[in-house]
């Protein structure tokens, strides 16, 4: 029971500022403020991205209309990354402060940062066969990305694979943390290796390297399922909080 009551922390000290939300109850508040709101423009900027990508942009004068499948492919790609980051970001914060809400973030992103990882692969093997004439070949972008779908696995795998669910938590976020070298190697494959796979369409340093036409509908997609991916996280957080919350209920009843 007593390790029950740390893994919740319901009872932490109050704290000003933006550290008082590591406070599962407060945040549990902010996520029923926020939530809404962010699936709402998260509809709203996949909708315009989706409908002016598909039906309004022009055509590429290399791939044709096969270039439409990007405007779900690059966010894909990015969540996966950013997904994965994130997840290492929880395991840092759970190895040194030991904080359960971390713990909870981290079993939450996971298995939503997989499904993109997956859709990341089977968008870009559509996209790959009218370009290179199959579905699929061991490029260095494509395979390391694979290897992040793998990391994805394991972190999933290794939260359930004790009997006591705070060792669960350390190994996954050992994992998690081992697992961001292949960040580095998705991001600068192209430039590192002769790949097929084409360079980054957005780019901190130089000009895009699309016409504004796409470019714009790649944007409002990206914002769109990025807020999406959010959305998704804050409801299997607030749900496993919930779980956690009867789950101690419970306990305190058959005592």
């Amino acid at each position: 029971m007593t390790e029950l009551k740390q893994e919740m922390a319901t009872t932490l000290p109050a704290k000003s500022g933006f550290t008082r939300f590591a406070n599962p109850k407060n945040f549990s508040k902010l996520v029923n403020t926020l939530q809404p709101w962010i699936t709402l423009l998260a509809f709203i900027f996949i909708t315009i991205g989706v409908v002016w990508g598909l039906f309004f942009s022009p055509s590429d004068w290399q791939q044709g209309d096969s270039v439409r499948i990007m405007y779900v492919h690059v966010p894909f790609a990015m969540l996966a990354s950013g997904g994965y980051f994130a997840l290492a970001v929880c395991g840092l914060c759970s190895l040194i402060w030991r904080h359960p809400l971390a713990d909870l973030a981290a079993a939450e992103i996971g298995p939503v940062g997989a499904a993109i990882t997956a859709l990341c692969l089977i968008t870009g093997s559509i996209w790959g066969k009218p370009m290179w004439g199959t579905w699929w070949v061991w490029d260095a972008r494509l395979t390391s990305v694979l290897v992040l779908f793998f990391l994805y696995l394991g972190h999933i795998t290794l939260l359930r694979a004790f009997d006591e669910p705070q060792k669960g938590y350390r190994a996954a976020a050992i994992l998690a943390l081992v697992g961001t070298f292949d960040l580095p190697i998705i991001k600068f494959s192209v430039q590192w290796w002769n790949t097929l796979h084409q360079p980054s369409s957005f780019s901190l340093t130089h000009a895009p390297a699309i016409a504004l036409p796409i470019l714009w509908p790649l944007i409002f997609c990206t914002i769109g399922f990025a807020l999406a991916f959010i959305a998704i996280v804050l409801i299997r957080l607030q749900a496993a909080i919930l779980e956690h919350h009867i789950r101690h209920l419970f306990i305190v009843m058959e005592k």
